[in-house]
């Protein structure tokens, strides 16, 4: 049994457990852990080659650790740091190298070839090193490269407040969109364009508040340029009302890692009762500690204001009149102010709508008259909630369905 010492492997991990058991000769532990790592093959979507070796590969390639994390800042181990990776990596060959009467189950697996990740190709190259040497400057290169943990296979994440850690989100639930998909807004998605180009090239930037009406594209945008910039560094995290009060924790745990994070906030609002929004606001700006340079807040509400105003809010201003007087006011409006970009985006034109509902008919192969089709459109917007881009992809949806019929 090997030693792991950059690299803790847990008591339950499979590492542990599989060299246990192989250890023991226990040949029905085997299979049952065998079971389980053909799961986390098809669950990392690495079941192709020797997955025994893929899982060792995807095992040092998202963990983080102090080796990995130094590496991923492009410092430069050295000294004992250096010492006790080189002492992993050896621990790793004699792993990757596992003799057993068992391993012809996981030697050669032809289970997902053709969407098998970079993984494969990165547990080859480790597999044919000859020395701890060679292995640790394929894995320190990747570090630097790409970077280390989870954040270097996945461009979207949400924040587990009981587990404290980020949790990925399958880059199939994100979708594909991008920019272009979006008909219109071209001046909207120009801004949005701008602000994140400047964040991802260092240059200063300002947090960002997507307000109008609902179904416009709001989301959307966020998600297209997250799929745009996530080869450049951009990472989304997904925050909830209920964990505004993480959030100074969330962005401390981000502040020193090499990548660009948009906190996404989505329909962020707030009643008249509700004060979540002033732990929004200190980390927005305004808080001691000052906000991390490589982490920006991108939100959408369909609100202006984001924080509901109600009549008794304007009970104590001190002009007849000047509701901006207000202490409650001001307050509440104050959040909004602190985006330093805002952008609108209104219900479109009847033009843009007809637009919108021909583009996404011809991308889906849908063969309609347009007359019909836009005559159609027209009737299925008056009964759900207008001329909007969700609008649009429902009435295209149920075109599709019902051809499918």
């Amino acid at each position: 049994m090997c030693v792991l010492l950059a690299y803790e492997a847990p008591a339950d991990s499979l590492i542990v457990r599989l060299s246990t058991a192989f250890s023991n000769n226990d040949a029905l532990e085997i299979h049952i852990l065998f079971h389980e790592l053909i799961s986390q093959a098809y669950k990392h979507n690495y079941a192709s080659g020797n997955i025994w070796q893929n899982y060792l590969t995807h095992f040092m390639l998202t963990n983080e650790n102090f080796f990995s994390l130094s590496c991923e800042r492009r410092d430069s181990p050295s000294g004992s740091l250096k010492d006790v990776a080189l002492h992993d990596f050896e621990a790793f060959l004699r792993l990757f190298n596992l003799k057993n009467e068992h391993m012809h189950y996981v030697n050669n697996f032809t289970g997902n070839e053709a969407n098998s990740s970079p993984i494969c190709e990165i547990s080859k190259a480790i597999a044919e090193s000859k020395t701890a040497k060679r292995i640790y400057d394929i894995v320190t290169n990747f570090y630097k490269r790409h970077g280390a943990g989870n954040l270097a296979f996945n461009k979207a994440f949400r924040f587990d407040s009981d587990e404290d850690k980020f949790v990925p989100v399958p880059d199939e639930n994100v979708g594909d969109v991008k920019l272009s998909d979006i008909i219109g807004y071209e001046i909207q998605k120009k801004e949005l364009t701008a602000n994140t180009e400047a964040f991802i090239s260092g240059r200063p930037a300002n947090n960002v508040l997507l307000y109008g009406d609902g179904g416009t594209g709001k989301s959307t945008s966020i998600k297209a340029l997250l799929n745009e910039y996530a080869p450049r560094g951009l990472r989304a995290v997904e925050i909830f009302r209920h964990q505004f009060r993480d959030i100074l924790h969330i962005t401390e745990m981000l502040r020193r890692r090499n990548y660009y994070f948009v906190l996404f906030i989505d329909d962020l609002s707030f009643e008249e009762n509700e004060s979540e929004y002033k732990y929004l606001k200190a980390v927005i700006e305004g808080g001691i500690e000052s906000r991390p340079d490589n982490v920006l807040i991108y939100a959408t509400s369909n609100r202006r204001h984001i924080v509901r105003e109600v009549w008794k809010d304007r009970s104590d201003m001190e002009h007849e009149g000047d509701i901006h007087r207000s202490d409650t006011v001001e307050e509440k409006l104050s959040l909004a102010s602190r985006f330093g970009v805002a952008i609108n985006y209104s219900s479109p034109s009847r033009k843009t709508y007809h637009d919108i509902v021909l583009t996404l008919a011809k991308n889906a192969g849908l063969d309609v008259n347009d007359k019909e089709l836009l005559k159609g459109s027209d009737a299925w917007e008056i009964r759900h909630g207008g001329m909007t881009g969700r609008a649009a992809r429902q009435y295209v949806d149920y075109l599709l369905g019902r051809i499918t019929e």
